[in-house]
């Protein structure tokens, strides 16, 4: 069960995947795929990790996007572990990607781990605004009606570590969507001066998204 929210005057859904959506505007966003990240360490003799993130990331992205049919995809960054990362998807996860992105406006928004445009279809944009709304990879101060990522967002409940959506009357920061990727308690002092009294933490990753008050 999704859970939905106000922003900027506009309706968005919470999707226990991590994902958001806008059913107005058609639009499904997700953050932080960090596509490629056990190759990126293999290859810079890092940690080994089994090689399959790519692919269920991919796959929980394509539900996604069927369930809500979306016709407008924005990736807000880091989609990618870094920008060799593409040039190391197995041809078949390049090619379920493509056939993805093909019939959709698909917008990726530059990361930090992948700053420049890379070699895939799609608009390549620093940002977007659209509507009453800003998507960003990572937020601004003073920012209104913003949706960015960067951060990974996560929050304990009954002893248990959830992904989680941040939300004020100003934005809403995103859970990474990728597989193998960590996450920043709400406590850090990086969201201090973001979220404003009163925020919530909308928990993803099982089956339903709930929100809590945001921990302090």
């Amino acid at each position: 069960m999704s859970l939905t929210f106000r922003l900027a005057d506009t309706t968005l859904i919470a999707r226990p995947s991590g994902a958001l959506f806008w059913p107005e505007a058609g639009l499904l966003c997700v953050s932080d795929l960090h596509l490629g990240k056990s190759e990126r360490m293999a290859r810079r003799a890092g940690t080994l990790l089994p090689p399959y993130e790519t692919r269920e990331t991919l796959a929980r992205l394509e539900a996604e996007v069927e369930a809500t049919a979306a016709r407008r995809v924005i990736c807000l960054g880091d989609s990618f572990d870094d920008a060799a990362s593409l040039d190391g998807l197995e041809e078949d996860d390049r090619l379920w990607l493509t056939r993805l992105i093909a019939g959709r406006d698909w917008i990726w928004i530059a990361g930090n781990h992948d700053a420049g445009p890379l070699d895939i279809a799609g608009t390549h944009r620093a940002e977007v605004p659209l509507g009453p709304l800003t998507f960003r990879h990572i937020a601004e101060a003073g920012a209104q009606g913003e949706v960015s990522g960067h951060y990974h967002p996560k929050a304990r409940l009954a002893g248990k570590a959830w992904r989680c959506f941040l939300a004020d009357r100003n934005r809403v920061i995103l859970p990474a969507f990728g597989t193998y990727t960590g996450g920043l308690w709400c406590q850090d002092a990086a969201f201090a001066g973001l979220m404003q009294p009163g925020a919530l933490a909308i928990l993803a990753g099982g089956t339903v998204a709930r929100a809590i008050p945001m921990p302090r």
